[in-house]
């Protein structure tokens, strides 16, 4: 949200923030984002496995019904859990030490308060902000799970199960893929989700068409066609590592359901 730090790399940044903002300033927003990421995990899990099971029932899997089953799922994923990462995204960035004309500061006291406060200074459709781009952003986890599927069974194909290192490596390695092909639009979600920017007040509608493909030109026009690539550094760091660990997570879980199952059976 920043465009006018001059640090480029990620730990220069990382240190600029906690030189001028305080230690704590890099975990600001922890637990809302802790629990928009549990919420909206659960809801894609919950949904691709039950259209997984239903569709491919006595069928072979392929790639084609990987990503559909995947987009179908995000699509359910962000229709239910958008107003908890619109209230993520404004508390996460409350007190960061904005230098864009383009943000104006918020002052929400809790989870519950940004809520409240949405809801009666900008109305209920505030709460899905950023809606359309985090639609069109489903291909994003569609991407990460075709990919992640896809390598899965190759490998099953020559050994009986995955080992943990090599469940690790493949998710990151899909999530690495979708979070490349999708990032400029998950930087366009990101200030809409905020919803506080001033840039073209009477023209603009927050999440629509014009909105995404006006911010698109403008952080091309400031900052080059480059510019659309700005952070994917850290963004790379942060979701390959989580949705790595997050896969692995699954597989183990997964695995311990059946065997749990089998033995009640």
């Amino acid at each position: 949200m920043d465009e006018k730090r001059k640090a480029r790399s990620t730990p220069a940044v990382l240190m600029e923030i906690i030189k001028e903002e305080g230690l704590l300033a890099p975990y600001r927003g922890w637990f809302p984002v802790i629990s928009s990421l549990c919420c909206s995990n659960f809801v894609y899990f919950y949904t691709f496995n039950s259209l997984k099971s239903l569709w491919l029932k006595g069928t072979a899997p392929t790639t084609g019904k990987d990503l559909t089953i995947g987009f179908i799922a995000g699509i359910v994923n962000v229709l239910v859990t958008t107003p908890l990462w619109v209230v993520n995204t404004r508390l996460k960035l409350q007190g960061a030490k904005f230098r864009s004309d383009d943000i104006k500061p918020t002052t929400y006291t809790g989870i519950s308060d940004a809520f409240q406060k949405i809801l009666q200074q900008e109305g209920v459709l505030s709460l899905w902000n950023g809606t359309l781009p985090s639609l069109l952003l489903v291909f994003n986890p569609a991407i990460q799970f075709m990919f992640y599927e896809g390598l899965k069974r190759q490998l099953l194909r020559q050994q009986a199960e995955l080992s943990s290192f090599q469940v690790f490596v493949i998710g990151a390695i899909a999530k690495a893929i979708a979070t490349a092909v999708t990032y400029p639009l998950q930087t366009v979600q990101s200030v809409l989700r905020f919803g506080h920017e001033r840039l073209n007040p009477d023209k603009r509608t927050l999440g629509s068409l014009f909105s995404v493909i006006s911010l698109l030109k403008q952080r091309i026009r400031r900052l080059g066609f480059l510019g659309l690539y700005k952070g994917l550094e850290a963004k790379l760091l942060q979701t390959v590592l989580t949705a790595a660990l997050m896969f692995l997570v699954y597989e183990k879980l997964t695995t311990l359901t059946f065997q749990f199952m089998a033995l009640k059976v």
